[in-house]
Formats: structure tokens, C-alpha cells, sequence
């Protein structure tokens, strides 16, 4: 019991610095991951770089968003589960309560934003996830069978544009990656500061399969929105691989085919969620909080943004004590070479069907759709600015005509 108040003081300087990050860390995943090395690798020295570079290589393989289930292990090695937790809080928490209050302020007085700013908001969704699949394209897609995944992943999801349907391409891509890659793993490494054992990873991935399995047959026996909602965020995040953008078609499929939330809020609040700090997922909070049957508001942002999450937490402590193992496993990185094409495909596909179907009516709203990609791509303004500046020419657009 004596040391309670030396891992509570932790506990709270843990939270203290991820606030710090999650209020001014602007820009995505990979500037996260910029600035969690300049903090924890540069500065505190809380693992080496070569450290470092290995616990991006496992949060990467894992699906999930990748900066911040980097935090929650960052947070794990230095004073255990309450460390995790404390990382997450700090990271999240600001932009999860920007999108609730915003979707609240939609709610309320939607009436009064000019439909135009609305539409500039949509209009910079479609610059954002260009920017992410060209990105990404790159990175994931460098040779021939890679685009060929990409592009046939891309058909696939537009002719079966369902959650069952993007799991399967995933799958399928997988086995494709098992038939087609060898890769061979890095052996230059540190150790990782691990000090979970291999009983209780065990424990925590048969829980994540649990969840991923049970709450389905739960949602089906006992229908009920609360219980529905949970089910899908929780597979929207258990599924996502290669980045935040990745979520976006998972649960366009499971909450605007639903009719929980209409299209047209879903787009417009993808788009402000670019402005806001902190990971890209806490856009749970805001469908969460925008659903159109209860529960909505502060409870429904709550519950979306704990179920979207749940996944990375699992996942990260269930796979961290085998990451030796699993590093090594050439099978395993094959597997993760054919899913990652995959997913540059399910995004193009989101980026026709709903972003691109949605957004750009007229001329000008090409446009405008071009000034933000140059902005975003060429003159590397940041995203807040872009996305402000967007929903004002869209509301000046709108007033014009």
C-alpha cells in the first residue's frame, strides 16, 4: 500500500503529458508518432530508438489506429494498465469533447449554420481522404500485385458496399498475401520493455476475440440500440487496417445504412474532425453524440467512443507479451502486406461512394475540392486552417449563388 501515492503521482504525470500531446498534436498518425518520439524517445528517454521503431512496427501490424495504440503501450511500460489508461485519456479527451460539443451545436442549432459551410465541410472530406489514398498508395501499393489487390479490393467493396462485405476483402487479400509475398522480418532490434506476462496476454486476446464474436450474437438475441451501437463501433475498430482514414468506410456502412445518423451530418463531421487534435477516431464521439435515436448527446458520444477503442486496448496488452515471436513470423507479415493494399482500396473506394457522390454537385465544387487537396498536398497548411477555410469558401460559394 505504500506505494499507492508514488503510482497514483505517475498515473497523473502520464495523463499530464498525453493532454499536453492531445491538445496540440495536429497533422494525423504519422506526426503523432513524430511527436511521441521527440517527447518519449528525445527528451524523456523513456525507450530507445531502435525501441521505438519496434513498438510502431507491432502497433502498425495490428489493426487499430496505430499513434494511439503507440500511447496506450507508451503509458503501459511506464506504470502499467492505470498508464495505459491515463496515455488514452489525455490523448482523447480533447478532441472527443470538441466533436461531442459540436455535434451537439448541429443538433441544436443546425438550423442556423449556412447550408453552404455545412457543404464546405463535406467538399474537405474529399481533399483529406485523397490526400490519405495517395498516401498511402504509395507507401502500401509500390508494386504491380499490390495495385492489383487495390484495385480488385476497390471493385469488391463498391459491388457489396457492407460491413460483411469489406471484412471479407480483407480476408480474402490476407490469404492472397499468403500465397503471393515472402518478406523477411528486421532482426535489428531492441527489446521491448514488456512486462506482461504471456498468461494474461492470453487472457486479454481471448477477450478481444470474445467481444468480437459475442456481442454480435448479443445485438441478435437481445435487439437494443445501446447494445447494437457498442457491436458496431467495436468491429469498426477491431477491422480497421492501415490508419484513421481506413474507419471511415466501416462505419459509413454501419451507421448511415442504418439510418442512425444521416449522411450528410456523417460527411460534415468527418470533415471537422480534420481540425481538431488527437486521433482520428474519437469521429465515434461525434456519430456517437449525433445519433438520431437515443441514446445521443454526451451519453452516445461516451459510449461509441469506449466501444471504437475497447479493440486497441486488447489487442495492444494481448499481443505485446508474443511481439518477439510474432516479429518473426514471415507468414504473418505476408499476410499484412496483401490486407494493407486491400485497404488502400476499401479507401478509394470510400472516396467515390459516399465522400465524392455527396460532396461534389457543380463546378464549383470540384473546385474547391482542388484548392484544398493543393493546400493540404503542396502547401502544407495545416488541417484546421484548410478545413476552416473550406467551410468559409463554402459558405461564400453558397451566398454567391
Amino acid at each position: 500500500m505504500s506505494d499507492t501515492p508514488h503510482t497514483a503521482r505517475n498515473h497523473w504525470t502520464v495523463f499530464l503529458i498525453f493532454l499536453r500531446l492531445g491538445l496540440t498534436s495536429f497533422g494525423g498518425p504519422i506526426a503523432h508518432l513524430g511527436y511521441f518520439r521527440d517527447e518519449f524517445v528525445v527528451r524523456r528517454q523513456w525507450l530507445s530508438e531502435r525501441s521505438y521503431a519496434d513498438l510502431v512496427a507491432l502497433c502498425q501490424l495490428l489493426p487499430g489506429p496505430a499513434s494511439s495504440q503507440v500511447g496506450i503501450a507508451l503509458g503501459l511500460f511506464h506504470s502499467g494498465y492505470g498508464g495505459a489508461l491515463a496515455a488514452w485519456m489525455g490523448f482523447t479527451l480533447p478532441s472527443a469533447t470538441a466533436l461531442i460539443l459540436l455535434a451537439l451545436g448541429i443538433a441544436s442549432y443546425g438550423h442556423a449554420v449556412p447550408t453552404g459551410v455545412l457543404h464546405g465541410l463535406k467538399v474537405v472530406a474529399v481533399a483529406v481522404v485523397a490526400q490519405a489514398v495517395w498516401g498511402m498508395a504509395r507507401n502500401l501499393c509500390p508494386d504491380v500485385p499490390r495495385i492489383s489487390i487495390m484495385a480488385a479490393a476497390t471493385c469488391l467493396v463498391l459491388i457489396m458496399p457492407s460491413a460483411l462485405g469489406q471484412m471479407g476483402v480483407i480476408v480474402i487479400a490476407a490469404t492472397i498475401g499468403l500465397l503471393l509475398f515472402k518478406p523477411l522480418p528486421d532482426e535489428s532490434h531492441d527489446p521491448l520493455p514488456i512486462s506482461i506476462r504471456r498468461r494474461a496476454g492470453l487472457f486479454w486476446s481471448a477477450l478481444f476475440f470474445a467481444f468480437l464474436i459475442g456481442l454480435p450474437l448479443l445485438a441478435t438475441l437481445f435487439p437494443c440500440q445501446m447494445l447494437s451501437m457498442v457491436d458496431a463501433f467495436y468491429r469498426a475498430g477491431s477491422l480497421v487496417f492501415g490508419g484513421g482514414h481506413v474507419v471511415l468506410p466501416l462505419l459509413q456502412a454501419e451507421v448511415v445504412h442504418s439510418g442512425w445518423v444521416d449522411n450528410d451530418i456523417f460527411l460534415a463531421g468527418y470533415g471537422a474532425a480534420q481540425a481538431v487534435p488527437g486521433p482520428l477516431f474519437t469521429f465515434a464521439a461525434f456519430l456517437g453524440a449525433s445519433m438520431n435515436q437515443a441514446p445521443g448527446g454526451w451519453l452516445g458520444g461516451l459510449i461509441c467512443l469506449l466501444a471504437i477503442f475497447a479493440p486497441s486496448f486488447l489487442l495492444v496488452v494481448g499481443a505485446l507479451p508474443f511481439w518477439e515471436r510474432l516479429r518473426r513470423n514471415s507468414r504473418t507479415q505476408a499476410a499484412l502486406l496483401g490486407i494493407n493494399a486491400a485497404v488502400v482500396g476499401l479507401l478509394l473506394a470510400a472516396l467515390y461512394q459516399p465522400v465524392w457522390t455527396s460532396a461534389i454537385h457543380a463546378p464549383e465544387d470540384f473546385g474547391l475540392a482542388i484548392v484544398a487537396l493543393v493546400a493540404l498536398m503542396f502547401w502544407k497548411l495545416p488541417p484546421w486552417l484548410v478545413v476552416l477555410g473550406t467551410g468559409v469558401l463554402g459558405g461564400l460559394l453558397n451566398t454567391a449563388v
